[in-house]
């Protein structure tokens, strides 16, 4: 008798990754290289964020669905492209990834109330079942009150930290100057996420999520308040 093989465990495709890289990086290197070639402020931050969504609509377009990772990917250049093309000042358009960064944040704060954090969601693809994890999450978070709220507050930190993030580039939009922004805006966002996974991974450390013996890994079947242990 043939038996099904189990579903394979979902990871991060090159594509996201590529598509994660030129989020950050290209928009800058096409704004500088524009302004090297005699374009305006304006016009090249306008043109190079264009150019850098390009990738993010070819898989829209290709694929017509995408889920976790790819979703929160695309959906975050293509809310940048839009914003981009709201009429406004040089200033507003530098302050663009503010709007997106704290959408972000609001979101991962909103998702705690939901069935799966956001933290969750993005970080499960990821390390699920490698790095010490443990495998077969969905069971852990049916099981381990401790479990769902360790993801419950790692999404709170990650708004947070974001939302920090997105009143710091109001800020330097508005005071730096403009050929300044769009690398200090990506030096920013490498400082965030690196904070922001050290303050977590730090978290997830006193958790002891990484240890098989510890109470969020045995998994109590009741809240602390008695719910079920189903309870979401």
């Amino acid at each position: 008798m043939t038996t099904a093989a189990a579903p394979r465990r979902t990871r991060p495709t090159l594509g996201v990754v590529l598509r994660v890289g030129v989020g950050l990086a290209v928009p800058s290197a096409l704004y500088y290289l524009l302004r090297l070639l005699g374009q305006g402020v304006y016009v090249s931050l306008v043109i190079s964020t264009l150019l850098s969504a390009v990738p993010a609509l070819y898989a829209l377009v290709r694929h017509r669905r995408v889920d976790g990772l790819s979703t929160y990917v695309t959906a975050m250049m293509l809310g940048g492209l839009v914003v981009s093309l709201v009429p406004g000042s040089t200033r507003f358009l530098l302050a663009r990834e503010s709007v997106m960064t704290g959408v972000t944040g609001l979101w991962f704060l909103a998702s705690t109330r939901a069935r799966r954090p956001l933290a969750y969601q993005l970080t499960r693809p990821l390390v699920e079942g490698r790095f010490r994890w443990p495998d077969r999450w969905d069971a852990l978070w049916d099981s381990s009150s401790l479990f769902r709220r360790m993801w419950r507050v790692t999404s709170v930190i990650w708004g947070v930290g974001l939302l920090a993030d997105a009143a710091g580039r109001v800020v330097l939009a508005y005071t730096v100057d403009p050929d300044l922004v769009p690398a200090l805006g990506l030096a920013l966002y490498v400082v965030s996420v690196v904070v922001l996974n050290v303050m977590v991974t730090g978290y997830h450390v006193l958790c002891r999520v990484h240890d098989p013996r510890s109470p969020i890994r045995r998994g109590d079947r009741t809240t602390q308040e008695g719910e079920p242990a189903g309870t979401t």
